[in-house]
């Protein structure tokens, strides 16, 4: 925690290009009084980080790629920016999420890659801003464990995830990854999501989707692989896993409500009968301006709310047919850790292909379905095990893909 209300909190961003990263920076550049950015990471989006660096000047950057790395060093070399340490490579990442430098990391690489430096992060006890789902995904056990060892503070950036924590009581606010939400009058987590693209298409049509079609998304704006992940509604199969680590609850806790609007993010249910919902315009600089500053509330750049213009809210139940990657992910929070890894590792693999256009929209959950059922029983019992099932199962995954794309040429000739 900050010692005194003018210390400010020293920012490490990782992911800064993404998304997420490009909207935390967004939110500190309006409140440079209350935070520094003291290190960035990338994988290789030069041209922007160096834009961040000029605006920034952080301590310290990290690029995942080497080659980038040097030709970062040596464009900052070229403006005088020669002081700002450049490093590359994963061990890198690690040390940067962990480094006495900070106090607050922004968890933000997207996928399983970020899976060692947020770790890092938590048993270093930082307040870590988790954007990474694929953490508590591929390993929430041990990474819940890693949060509670270290007294690390998590704080949920996902939009949902957000919503929940702030419709829960103020004494469960403190206890991420350890709550007691029954013991508090909590009977039900209600997950909201929009359908994606292709709410309103038949079944039938979604086999010829283009992965542009796949990545337009009526309400949000997001990377291309989250974009795939909201229309196969594999992005809530995945946030409903990370919700029963998050929230320490078991899947029938939790349900999931078609919500076309994105207005309302999720929503509490009490025992009482009262429904408790966090709502706002969809855009992320609204749950990242909330932990960035958590408990107090600061601005984000995000318009209010306007009741007079928002359309009506709708709710729908989920079509599993339509959304097989949901139910199949569902499941695998009920099969276990195996499960949950492989999902996260085949889905990785199958929605890159995808973009690729080397697969189907709808071979996505064949190729996932298939991995989940081969390492549904594999026991993962530490960090190296988690590591050693991620890779076997992209392996296996891109070997579905190898035989899609065999067949599909074999069909064209």
């Amino acid at each position: 925690m900050l010692k005194n209300d003018i210390d400010k909190r020293q920012i490490c961003i990782l992911g800064s290009t993404g998304s997420i990263g490009v909207s935390t920076l967004d939110v500190i550049r309006l409140h440079r009084d209350k935070f520094d950015v003291i290190s960035l990471s990338a994988n290789a989006s030069v041209d922007v980080i160096f834009e961040q660096c000029l605006e920034f000047c952080p301590k310290t950057v990290v690029m995942v790629s080497a080659t980038h790395a040097e030709e970062l060093a040596i464009r900052l070399a070229q403006v005088n920016l020669g002081s700002i340490i450049v490093k590359s490579g994963v061990s890198a990442l690690v040390e940067l999420a962990s480094s006495a430098d900070t106090d607050t990391v922004m968890a933000a690489i997207v996928g399983a890659a970020g899976l060692m430096p947020t770790l890092a992060a938590v048993k270093a006890g930082k307040r870590v801003l988790l954007a990474n789902k694929e953490a508590l995904v591929t390993s929430g056990a041990i990474f819940i464990e890693a949060v509670k060892q270290s007294g690390a503070e998590l704080l949920p950036i996902d939009s949902e995830h957000n919503a929940i924590f702030q419709s829960l009581p103020w004494q469960e606010q403190n206890k991420v990854g350890h709550c007691q939400l029954a013991q508090n009058g909590i009977s039900k987590i209600l997950l909201t999501g929009s359908g994606g693209p292709f709410r309103t298409w038949q079944t039938s049509e979604l086999e010829h989707v283009t992965p542009d079609e796949a990545c337009t998304h009526p309400n949000w704006d997001m990377g291309r692989k989250i974009s795939v992940d909201s229309a196969t509604m594999m992005n809530k199969g995945l946030e409903f896993i990370e919700a029963k680590w998050l929230f320490n609850v078991e899947a029938s806790d939790i349900q999931v409500v078609l919500h076309p609007q994105s207005t309302i993010h999720s929503m509490v249910q009490y025992k009482d009968g009262s429904v408790i919902a966090q709502m706002g315009n969809p855009d992320m600089r609204t749950p990242i301006a909330h932990a960035l500053a958590y408990p107090q509330r600061i601005e984000s750049g995000v318009a209010p709310l306007d009741f007079f213009t928002t359309p009506s809210f709708e709710f729908q139940s989920v079509d599993y047919k339509k959304y097989p990657n949901l139910k199949l992910a569902i499941n695998a929070c009920e099969q276990g850790q195996g499960a949950c890894t492989a999902l996260n590792a085949s889905n990785e693999i199958a929605v890159a292909a995808f973009l690729d256009e080397k697969i189907k929209f709808t071979d996505i959950f064949k190729i996932n379905e298939t991995s989940v059922m081969k390492f549904v029983s594999e026991k993962v019992n530490n960090i190296n095990e988690v590591i050693s099932l991620d890779l076997r199962a992209r392996e296996f995954a891109q070997s579905i893909v190898a035989d899609f794309t065999e067949r599909e040429k074999k069909g064209h000739n």
